[in-house]
């Protein structure tokens, strides 16, 4: 069953973002270091319960937090989602060594990501 595996909290300034979650939560926040702005949440130990997640400038005014959905097939999920009433917002693209991603929004208006791993993407 698909589960959320993933959060991205958009900021418009990531750095005061992450300086807010590192002080309120103590999470262990570091720049991914690729081509774009995203700094990587570690939100606790792996043997407890919880995702971790990320922080990444805001790049609509209307994108609050985004929850990342891992699916075992990509396409056969973004069809599933415009079949119901959905939309793709961001088509499918590579996050090299993780998998494919793409980001679609409900029928009520909210953002979400769908994550198939493959660490051979590129």
């Amino acid at each position: 069953m698909p589960r959320v595996i993933h959060f991205e909290i958009n900021a418009d300034d990531p750095e005061r973002a992450v300086a807010f979650y590192r002080d309120v939560f103590g999470w262990a926040i570091n720049t991914w270091g690729g081509p774009v702005e995203y700094w990587l949440a570690d939100t606790g130990p792996a043997d407890q319960p919880g995702i971790n997640g990320a922080i990444t400038r805001r790049y609509a005014s209307h994108v609050s937090t985004v929850n990342t959905v891992e699916v075992a097939n990509l396409d056969e999920s973004v069809e599933k989602v415009r079949a119901s009433g959905g939309k793709i917002v961001q088509p499918r693209s590579a996050v090299p060594g993780v998998g494919y991603m793409a980001y679609c929004v409900d029928t009520e208006g909210n953002m979400f990501g769908l994550m198939q791993t493959d660490p051979t993407a590129h």
